[in-house]
């Protein structure tokens, strides 16, 4: 069985790739069933092997960039968190056609949570915060800078180019408000930039990337590929792609962010999800529905003066 394509350039990976792959690089799992991973990550491709094992194949030569940030940096960063992230257990080498590095990790039990269908929201407010907590207070020493850390300014562009692409949609295609949500970026690029100093971010703390168990508490964090340290502003994005309005003020006022770092936050949430909807809207629609959402939900912000 195929994975689904999400990007042009993206090479066949199948569940007959992998056992070949895991045959000839790690012989001892040889004959493990191989079984895709059904996800809304865009990064890469996933399918467990037995029942305690998962592989990783990056989709994109940029996604394969990140297997080295990924066998590093989280084994340093895992004994720090109150929750457990992957650390992989072995790293494949290009083979069978396959053009890139990729990655053996322990299956880590949970299920996505769903945006407007969370169970305990306040407690997974609380779990998110310890997490973001936990994560900044570990010395950022040499860790990479990461992408998602540096000024809302570096994101106009494509932010302006994905606002674009919307409105020369049909409006029953995408019914948005595009010129309030201009206006609330805009407003965006006005906020004073970030001065503190580096902390470590995941970076893309969204509901494809948090596990939760059956009571609705944080399981794991998966998906390090842009893991670093910078401007923490961005972790924020989780409380408004998965954490609903109520459960938003526990959140903030645990990582104890002012008017200035929220909204901050808040920009980020918006700039990567106009960006993401009109690239996933048709390969994707479990992550353009969560851009919408996110979409929505900051344009609710904005008409209560929030």
């Amino acid at each position: 069985m195929c994975a689904v394509k999400m990007h042009a350039d993206e090479p066949d990976i199948d569940t007959s790739l992998v056992s070949r792959l895991i045959a000839a690089r790690f012989p001892r799992w040889d004959g493990l069933p191989v079984t895709p991973v059904p996800s809304s990550g865009t990064d890469n491709a996933m399918f467990r092997l037995g029942g305690a094992l998962v592989v990783r194949l990056p989709r994109t030569s940029g996604a394969a960039d990140a297997v080295e940030t990924e066998e590093r940096w989280p084994t340093r960063l895992a004994s720090h968190l109150p929750v457990p992230i992957p650390v992989p257990l072995e790293v494949g080498e290009p083979a069978e056609g396959y053009p890139w590095r990729w990655s053996v990790h322990r299956w880590l039990p949970g299920v996505n949570p769903v945006a407007g269908e969370v169970v305990a929201p306040l407690h997974l407010a609380e779990d998110l915060a310890e997490f973001v907590n936990a994560l900044r207070a570990v010395d950022p020493g040499e860790g990479p800078r990461a992408s998602r850390g540096k000024p809302l300014s570096g994101r106009d562009k494509p932010t302006r180019d994905a606002l674009a692409q919307l409105a020369a949609l049909a409006p029953e295609d995408e019914p948005l408000d595009l010129d309030a949500i201009t206006r609330i970026w805009d407003e965006a690029l006005t906020l004073p930039p970030y001065e503190g100093g580096d902390q470590w971010l995941h970076g893309d703390l969204s509901p494809g990337n948090v596990l939760v168990g059956p009571d609705g508490r944080l399981n794991a964090v998966i998906d390090f590929g842009i893991v670093g340290i910078g401007d923490p502003s961005v972790e924020q994005i989780v409380a408004w792609n998965l954490l609903p309005a109520e459960a938003r003020p526990t959140f903030r006022s645990l990582l104890g962010s002012d008017e200035v770092t929220w909204a901050r936050g808040r920009a980020w949430a918006l700039s990567i999800s106009l960006i993401q909807l009109p690239y996933y809207r048709i390969t994707n629609p479990a992550l353009a529905a969560n851009s919408r959402h996110v979409i929505r939900e900051i344009l609710a912000d904005a008409a209560l003066g929030a």
